[in-house]
């Protein structure tokens, strides 16, 4: 008896936190792609490249 009632009173719950800590790292990387595709567009555009990034990006999938 004395044990079930040690149970219901010390039951360690999860952390909110952890659970966000995967969706702040992935939210991380995207701005980060994003500051990568701006990056690369400010230099072709700084070479006065004609390209379009998603034109390119198309053809390196291939």
């Amino acid at each position: 008896m004395e044990r079930s009632r040690f149970d219901q009173d010390f039951v360690v719950e999860r952390s909110p936190r952890t659970a966000r800590e995967p969706a702040k790292k992935r939210k991380w990387r995207e701005i980060e792609a994003l500051k990568d595709k701006r990056r690369l567009q400010e230099e072709l555009q700084q070479l006065d490249c004609t390209f379009e990034l998603d034109a390119m990006a198309e053809e390196l999938k291939l």
